[in-house]
């Protein structure tokens, strides 16, 4: 494959500060990643002339040509298996998977491949691939498009998996996940696309792999990350009402994670609540509450507790608002542990 060459039909500098959603925010990072390095090309079912079922690649296929901006057929293990040829070529592939449940036909690639072969290779060869996953409910799709999937790959050893909440991380991590030598797993909660917050684009971004805190408090440690990251700073303002002091932390990367901020929240509090889509068994929710355990064990005054997604597949969408984690059961979760 030849060295794809800039084709630009548009201009797309942006102004430095502008109000933008989170599917906007993606869109400018592509594009600030793009500028930056001819050797960054996106591939993906419908991420071209469409630019994405959610709009995320719009204008990208126009702007940078088709050898950047390449259209897949509908095959996820050929998606995945055709970033892994061009990343051993020197490319940087960002691979978006449509939906999240359609990542499992692209799974082997993802670790038995894109995961071993910088291990297997003893360190002579670097997969700089991105993977981009839209995923959780909250969108009254029908089967196989609100799975939450970021246990399996947050497991794999040789895969990086972070998940972004707001559109100002949205811009910068996708940016700084491309930049990642090693594969990344990017997850973005589809339910949220279309919030909007103020983006500036000449700050200087935290580093990709670290959790932050959102919201100050005393009471109650709630940690959480994607799509629940609203859901729990909604549950503090109500909280506040009452007079209770939630600590909000948005976890950000799930492999590796980041847990010094909470241990220390933890160790203020003495109680923790942990909130995801994802169902609880062998989650990243289980791995939480026993590294917090283990490290702080005699600062809790109560279980740790979780909010979450269910054992169960993903229900149909008139039962998904009773499945998903919402301000009501954050709350309950906040009174039980308070209650110890």
């Amino acid at each position: 494959m030849a060295a794809p060459t800039m084709d630009r039909n548009t201009e797309t500098s942006v102004p430095k500060t502008q109000k933008v959603t989170i599917g906007k925010a993606l869109n400018l990072g592509l594009r600030a990643a793009m500028d930056a390095d001819p050797k960054v090309v996106v591939l993906g079912e419908d991420v071209g002339k469409l630019g994405g079922v959610f709009r995320v690649t719009d204008g990208l296929q126009k702007d940078f040509g088709e050898q950047r901006v390449i259209d897949t057929p509908l095959a996820e293990s050929g998606i995945i298996g055709t970033a892994i040829g061009l990343a051993l070529r020197g490319y940087r592939p960002v691979a978006e998977i449509q939906f999240d449940g359609f990542i499992f036909p692209g799974f082997d690639q993802i670790v038995s491949q894109l995961a071993k072969l910088h291990y297997r290779s003893r360190g002579q060869i670097r997969m700089p691939v991105v993977v981009r996953v839209p995923f959780g409910g909250g969108i009254g799709a029908v089967e196989h498009h609100s799975e939450s999937p970021e246990s399996y790959f947050a497991h794999t050893a040789g895969l990086k998996v972070v998940a972004c909440s707001n559109p100002v991380d949205a811009y910068w991590m996708i940016q700084q996940a491309i930049r990642s030598d090693d594969p990344v797993l990017f997850f973005e909660p589809k339910q949220r696309y279309h919030e909007k917050a103020e983006l500036d684009t000449t700050v200087t971004p935290g580093p990709l792999f670290a959790s932050r805190v959102l919201r100050t408090g005393s009471t109650v440690t709630v940690a959480c990350y994607g799509p629940t990251v609203k859901t729990c700073l909604a549950a503090a303002t109500a909280a506040a009402e009452e007079g209770l002091e939630l600590e909000v932390i948005d976890l950000r990367s799930l492999s590796p994670l980041d847990l010094g901020p909470v241990f220390e929240s933890v160790r203020r509090t003495g109680r923790l609540v942990l909130v995801s889509e994802a169902p609880p068994e062998a989650s990243i929710t289980s791995e939480i509450t026993t590294r917090v355990q283990e490290e702080c064990f005699y600062s809790l005054e109560a279980p740790i507790l979780r909010v979450t997604g269910f054992d169960t597949p993903y229900p149909a969408s008139k039962l998904e608002d009773d499945f998903l984690p919402d301000l009501d059961r954050v709350l309950h979760a906040v009174e039980r542990s308070l209650g110890w």
